[in-house]
């Protein structure tokens, strides 16, 4: 859906931290053209709450406790029929978190230190259809379609392949026959490359980018 919806936009919120709920169900209470029809602490709870509401915008965490994280949920929203409008409510702004939460299926990403009416005006956005970036997130996504990610050597495909394995640094140097000092060094590289700072957020971006499997 891409018209403007009749009335106030519809919004369901997904975060698991009642204290942040609560916070922006009153600022959002603020807004006459603002109706927040439901909230949910939960990846599985949005997903029921959302067929059965069937909001204009679901406003998404992407750490979402146990169960599914906001990206794996923003992209069975996204699939399901008729499909809300997401837009990704974070404090994370890495690459890859970006990225993961853009290719599933995100209209928006906003950073939770943005100012109130930033907020509204990206909610009204994304009941549009249209993309709504916090400025340091459109900032990155710039740099990076500038600065293609520079690409791995032959023996950092080896070593993120088996990190996507699951495989500790220990492991990885006794299958390449090499030291864990030098697993390091190559694993520092390899988020460089990719933009991220953990080896769950390097595995993500490879498997995105298709580098493994």
């Amino acid at each position: 859906m891409t018209d403007r919806p009749a009335g106030p936009v519809r919004i369901l919120l997904c975060d698991d931290h009642a204290v942040v709920r609560a916070g922006l169900l009153a600022l959002l209470g603020s807004a006459p053209d603002i109706e927040v029809v439901g909230e949910a602490g939960g990846g599985e709870e949005a997903v029921a709450m959302t067929r059965k509401l069937r909001p204009d915008v679901v406003l998404m965490d992407l750490q979402l406790g146990e169960g599914i994280d906001g990206v794996e949920t923003t992209r069975r929203l996204t699939a399901g029929h008729p499909a809300p409008h997401v837009l990704v409510l974070t404090t994370y702004d890495t690459d890859a978190d970006i990225t993961r939460a853009i290719e599933a299926g995100a209209t928006g990403y906003l950073l939770k230190a943005e100012r109130p009416e930033e907020l509204f005006a990206a909610i009204h956005a994304a009941a549009q259809g249209r993309t709504a970036l916090s400025a340091p997130v459109a900032g990155r996504v710039m740099a990076r379609m500038r600065s293609p990610l520079p690409g791995l050597t032959p023996r950092e495909l080896d070593i993120l392949t088996h990190l996507a394995r699951g495989l500790g640094n220990r492991d990885i140097a006794r299958e390449l026959h090499i030291s864990e000092a030098t697993v390091k060094t190559h694993l520092r590289r390899i988020y460089d490359k990719l933009g991220v700072d953990t080896r769950a957020g390097a595995v993500a971006v490879a498997k995105e980018r298709r580098l493994v499997t």
